[in-house]
C-alpha cells in the first residue's frame, strides 16, 4: 500500500484542488465528506482538513472531533478547518470587521517544519468571512499579515499527541505562490510520506487489483473513443487479456470519421471490441426533440438499450467495466454524501441498469483527468486517444441546438473536421483543453456569387482549462479564425455565418447544451 493522505471536505470549492496539489507530489490523497468518519490503517500518515463555505458559529456547521484525529496523525487545517480548531479548543472565531479575499502575504514567519523554505512576505490567497479573534491557550501564531494577526498557528504540545498546524490561506490555488512548498513540507517532512505514488506504480498495483477481482471472469465495457474509457480498458485487458469484450456504438452523433478510425486504434490497442451502427435508431428517435435535457435522456437510453441487446449476448459476464473518474465521483455524488455542492449528474457514475446483475470494476474512479492521461502515456496508448479533446457522451446531439437530423449531423460533422484540422495544423489543438463547433438554429441572409442565401450560423468554441471545473475562453489569433471561417463557408453546403464564442466557465459552460 502506498503511504496515504486523508483530506476531510467540508465542501470548499478549493478541496480538488488540495488533492490535485498532493497527487502533484507523487504521494496517493483521498477526498472524504467531513460527515464520515476517520477509519485508521497503516497506510494513512496524515490529515487535511479543508475550508467551507460555512461559518463555525452557525448552529449546522460541521464539527468532527480534530483532537481525536490529532491523538492518531498529524492534522494540517486550513481555513474553516482553522477556525473550527480554534472553537474546538476554547479560542474565539468571529465575523471579521472587513471580508478578507484574495492576495495577501504572510509577515512574521516563525520556525517550523510547515514554513521550511517559505520566505517573509510570501505571497498567499484568503478567503474568508469570520476570523480568528483568540487562540486557545497555549497555542502559538507562526505567522501574520497586514490584515489578520492570526494567518498561521500551531497547537500546544498538551492539546494532542500530535501538533496541529493551522493556516488562514489557501495553499493550493495558484495565487500562493509557495503553496505547494507548504503541502510538501506538511506531508513530507511532517507526515513523512514516501513520494512513490507514479503512474508506473499505479499501474501495477491496479493491474494487480483487476485480476484478484475478476479472476477468471468476463467483463463487458462500452467504449466511448475517449481517453477515459479507453485507459480504463487497456488496464481490464492488461489484467485479464480476452476476458475483456468492448462495445462501441455509433450513435450517429460521432465526429467525422471517427466510428472507423477509434475501431481501427482499438485494433492496434489488441482490444476485443464489436462496433455497432445504430445511426438511424438514434435519429429516429431524436426527430422533432429540441428539449436538450430530453435528447440527452434519449440519447443515454437509447445507447443503455442497445448496449443490454449485445451483452446479454455473451455468456457468463460476471463484470462490467467503467471509465468513471475521480471528478465524475465528487460532481455527481457530492463527495459520497458531504457537505459540497452535487453538481451535475455523470452517466458513468452509478453504473447501467441494476438489472444487468453485474459488478463493477472503475480502474480510474480515484484519478483526476491528468492522472488519466499521464496513465495512459505510461501505457503506450497512442496520442490519437490521449492527446483528444474531452468530447460530451451526446455526442453532437448537443452541439446542434434544436432538432436532430442527419442533414444537419453531416453538416456539423464537415464545419467541425475543418475547425479541428485548422487547430492541429496550426499548433493550437494542444493548447486547447476542448474545441467544438456548435450548430445554431439561426438562419440568416447571405450573398455568394449573385445568388443570395439563407443558411445557418455555426459557432465555434474553443476554451483553455486544467480540468473542465473552470475554464475560459482560448485566444485564437484572428487570423486563424478568419481561415477557419472562410474555409467552413465556402465548403460546408448550408452555413453562411461562423461566429466564436468568448464566454469564460463560470458564467457559460463549455457546451452549449
Amino acid at each position: 500500500m502506498n503511504d496515504k493522505i486523508l483530506i476531510l471536505d467540508f465542501g470548499s470549492q478549493f478541496t480538488q484542488l488540495i488533492a490535485r496539489n498532493i497527487r502533484e507530489l507523487n504521494v496517493y490523497c483521498e477526498i472524504q465528506p467531513c460527515t464520515k468518519p476517520v477509519v485508521y490503517d497503516s497506510s494513512l500518515k496524515g490529515i487535511i482538513l479543508s475550508g467551507s463555505p460555512f461559518s463555525v458559529n452557525d448552529p449546522l456547521a460541521p464539527m468532527p472531533d480534530v483532537k481525536s484525529m490529532a491523538d492518531h496523525l498529524p492534522v494540517l487545517a486550513v481555513c474553516y478547518g482553522a477556525q473550527m480548531l480554534a472553537k474546538q479548543a476554547g479560542g474565539e472565531v468571529g465575523q471579521s470587521t472587513h471580508r478578507e479575499y484574495g492576495r495577501a502575504h504572510l509577515q512574521d514567519i516563525e520556525h517550523d517544519p510547515l514554513f521550511t523554505d517559505i520566505p517573509q512576505g510570501s505571497q498567499v490567497w484568503m478567503s474568508h468571512s469570520d476570523t480568528i479573534k483568540k487562540l486557545p491557550e497555549g497555542f502559538t501564531i507562526l505567522a501574520r499579515t497586514d490584515s489578520i494577526p492570526v494567518a498561521a498557528y500551531k497547537s500546544s504540545e498538551a492539546y494532542a499527541r500530535n501538533i496541529v498546524r493551522a493556516i488562514q490561506f489557501h495553499p493550493e490555488v495558484t495565487h500562493s505562490t509557495d503553496g505547494r512548498q507548504v503541502y510538501k513540507n506538511f506531508i513530507v517532512d511532517i507526515c513523512h510520506c514516501k513520494q512513490d505514488w507514479t503512474p508506473a506504480a499505479f499501474i501495477q498495483e491496479t493491474v494487480a487489483r483487476i485480476k484478484q477481482q475478476a479472476g477468471n471472469n468476463k467483463v463487458v465495457m462500452a467504449l466511448s473513443g475517449g481517453v477515459d474509457s479507453t485507459v480504463a480498458a487497456t488496464l481490464i485487458h492488461k489484467a485479464i487479456g480476452d476476458n475483456l469484450y468492448c462495445i462501441f456504438v455509433d450513435n450517429g452523433l460521432l465526429r467525422k470519421g471517427e466510428f472507423e478510425q477509434v475501431l481501427e486504434g482499438y485494433k492496434h490497442l489488441g482490444l476485443n471490441t464489436k462496433g455497432i451502427d445504430a445511426r438511424q435508431r438514434f435519429y429516429s428517435q431524436l426527430a422533432d426533440v429540441s428539449d436538450p435535457e430530453k435528447k440527452r435522456k434519449i440519447i443515454g437510453g437509447l445507447f443503455i438499450e442497445i448496449f443490454n441487446e449485445e451483452a446479454i449476448k455473451l455468456k457468463d459476464v460476471s463484470f462490467l467495466g467503467q471509465g468513471t473518474i475521480y471528478p465524475d465521483v465528487i460532481e455527481s455524488m457530492s463527495v459520497h454524501g458531504g457537505p459540497s455542492a452535487t453538481i451535475k449528474s455523470h452517466h458513468n457514475v452509478g453504473g447501467l441498469p441494476d438489472k444487468m446483475h453485474l459488478s463493477l470494476i472503475e480502474p480510474l474512479r480515484l484519478l483526476f483527468k491528468d492522472e488519466v492521461r499521464r496513465v495512459g502515456r505510461e501505457l503506450g496508448i497512442d496520442d490519437i486517444f490521449i492527446g483528444r479533446h474531452p468530447f460530451p457522451g451526446p455526442g453532437l446531439g448537443i452541439r446542434i441546438l434544436g432538432p436532430v437530423s442527419e442533414e444537419k449531423v453531416k453538416m456539423l460533422q464537415e464545419a467541425d473536421a475543418i475547425y479541428i484540422q485548422h487547430l492541429r495544423d496550426s499548433g493550437m489543438y494542444k493548447h486547447v483543453w476542448q474545441a467544438g463547433a456548435i450548430l445554431l438554429p439561426v438562419q440568416s441572409v447571405g450573398v455568394m456569387g449573385d445568388e443570395r442565401t439563407y443558411e445557418y450560423t455555426c459557432a465555434l468554441r474553443a476554451v483553455t482549462s486544467v480540468d473542465g471545473m473552470t475554464a475560459d475562453w482560448a485566444h485564437l489569433p484572428y487570423d486563424l479564425l478568419a481561415r477557419i471561417s472562410n474555409d467552413i463557408i465556402n465548403r460546408v453546403r448550408g452555413i453562411n455565418r461562423v461566429v466564436y464564442d468568448i464566454s469564460s466557465k463560470p458564467p457559460a459552460t463549455i457546451e452549449w447544451e
